[in-house]
């Protein structure tokens, strides 16, 4: 039997349609789970909850192209030195707050850090991510010091907790402001209690991660967790996901803490997408969240998104590169994921999002681009990036976007989107006439593609395995969803733009097979319809 599914299957290689995502044969069952369909027990199918598509469902599970809000909620003083006083002794959110209260006052810096935050993203601010970077999303890092006041209780903040009254609601505001023009929110909790990492944006300039020592701290970060969440179910629309850590430190104990917030965030909203960082340790994470998103956990549990960043200009190894090498190194990241994609049912799903990343280059490998200007190269690095993450991630930003010295050269997401160097995915382009004629255009041959994917899937394997029982009806039930869904995300709705992508395929499948209510043996056939029924619809309009 073994011979028999090795040589089946090189067969299939050639006989499949080619993945535009992955430019890879669609995914298919592996030898050991198509073998254990005819063996275990059956489980009988559970009720369908799959429903249509909604505006929420779009803005969460589309390729997120965006940027980081920048210096806002947590202040760095390299991107705002502005909102320090001369005579601050650091560089993080506490010092700036210490140190304006020391000089005028409670009530006066309460004063200057709320008119700050009203006119850090203006109407036209927005208008222009719309319209001319055709962003979707935004990375929003906010501390633990800008949530509910007993969240400062026992923390360094704890003396200035008056400055913060209203900053959850000028969070709030700005989410909600976002999500009346189509763009979504990932909530970013960058500066958490003792801080995830050493660096002055985890708030303080302590210079040590206490999280990971702290139980009080980490029990901290669960309550902010859970308030997040609970934000999100009484109303706050437009959260594409609550991150709960940024840039954890290299070898933190990160797994038992990130259960417990899961668990937390699940409790209240499975549907939330929490994303996780991946600690420096890409591989690692990966296979932490393939463990989290099993199709069939034994109660409901949030789809995980492992957030990794890339920098090619604070190494001694990337400082030695030319800008050309580091060029065409970008254009091979995220190989951590290859043979971890295309079946959730034998692995889990296995998500990613590039969270930060820049066109910053160190003085020393700008030194050996030889002839060529840098602003050339600066554009072809910022294209070999977007190109990168559009194939392999669920969505990228930019850092990033708002600071003093705006638009910001290399660091700054206006000047490499003015530029071209950064660039949304082409189908974010697509003026709204030519995604209703793209969309008749799949509609007029849907049963024929339909009928093509499932007699070829059908006649595979009834010649792989003849006289043996199937369940090829999954397989076609899947294809109806997923043709219908890859036609929903690119029409957009009402409140979304249109020409979408699930750009975050891996946890939309997991949502699809978990909603389907099937069981058993055979539940792989409606997955792998589902994902010739996504590929299907993409060829019929060209995407």
């Amino acid at each position: 039997m073994k011979g028999l599914f090795k040589k089946a299957k090189a067969e299939l290689q050639s006989i499949l349609d080619i993945d535009p995502r992955t430019n890879q044969p669609p995914a298919q069952p592996s030898q050991h789970q198509h073998q254990q369909g005819f063996r275990r027990g059956i489980e009988m199918d559970q009720p369908s909850t799959i429903k249509p598509v909604t505006p929420l469902d779009i803005i969460r599970y589309r390729y997120h192209h965006g940027t980081n809000l920048g210096s806002v909620y947590v202040l760095e003083r390299w991107l705002r030195n502005s909102m320090f006083p001369e005579d601050a002794s650091g560089s993080s959110e506490l010092e700036a707050v210490k140190a304006w209260v020391e000089k005028i006052g409670v009530d006066e810096t309460r004063k200057k850090f709320e008119e700050f935050w009203a006119n850090a993203v203006t109407d036209e601010d927005i208008k222009w991510l719309v319209q001319e970077a055709r962003a979707t999303s935004i990375r929003l890092p906010i501390g633990y010091y800008d949530l509910l006041p007993s969240c400062l209780e026992n923390t360094p903040f704890a003396p200035y907790s008056a400055v913060y009254t209203s900053a959850w609601s000028s969070i709030s505001s700005l989410v909600m402001r976002l999500r009346m023009h189509g763009i979504g929110t990932l909530l970013d909790l960058h500066a958490l209690p003792g801080g995830a990492n050493t660096q002055d944006h985890s708030g303080t300039n302590s210079g040590v991660a206490d999280l990971w020592v702290s139980q009080d701290d980490r029990n901290l970060g669960i309550r902010c967790c859970q308030f997040l969440a609970q934000q999100v179910v009484e109303g706050l629309d437009g959260v594409i996901g609550i991150q709960i850590a940024n840039e954890c430190e290299w070898g933190s104990p990160m797994n038992p803490w990130y259960n417990d917030c899961i668990d937390a965030i699940s409790a209240i909203d499975a549907s939330i997408p929490v994303i996780i960082s991946d600690g420096w340790n890409l591989e690692n994470a990966i296979n932490y969240s393939l463990i989290k998103n099993t199709a069939m956990p034994s109660q409901p549990t949030c789809p995980v998104v492992v957030d990794t960043h890339y920098y090619w200009a604070h190494t001694g190894e990337d400082t030695s590169k030319s800008p050309q090498q580091i060029i065409n190194e970008a254009s091979t990241k995220l190989s951590e994921l290859n043979g971890k994609e295309g079946s959730i049912i034998d692995r889990g799903a296995a998500q990613v999002v590039v969270g930060e990343y820049s066109c910053v280059l160190s003085e020393d490998s700008w030194s050996k681009r030889g002839d060529t200007p840098k602003q050339v190269l600066v554009k072809e690095f910022g294209e070999a990036q977007s190109r990168r993450w559009q194939q392999r991630s669920g969505g990228s930003f930019f850092w990033t976007w708002k600071m003093d010295w705006f638009p910001g050269g290399e660091w700054g997401f206006q000047e490499q989107t003015s530029s071209s160097a950064v660039t949304s995915p082409p189908s974010y382009s697509t003026p709204s006439s030519s995604i209703s004629a793209l969309l008749d255009r799949s509609n007029s041959h849907r049963d024929e593609r339909m009928y093509a994917a499932v007699n070829q899937h059908t006649s595979y394997w009834d010649h792989l395995v003849p006289n043996t029982p199937c369940e090829h009806w999954r397989y076609e039930n899947g294809w109806k969803v997923g043709y219908k869904d890859a036609q929903d995300f690119f029409q957009g709705a009402s409140t979304v733009g249109g020409g979408n992508k699930i750009g975050n395929l891996e946890i939309w499948v997991l949502k699809r097979v978990r909603e389907s209510g099937m069981r058993g043996n055979f539940v792989w056939e409606f997955e792998q319809g589902l994902r010739r029924g996504i590929h299907d619809l993409y060829a019929a309009v060209g995407i």
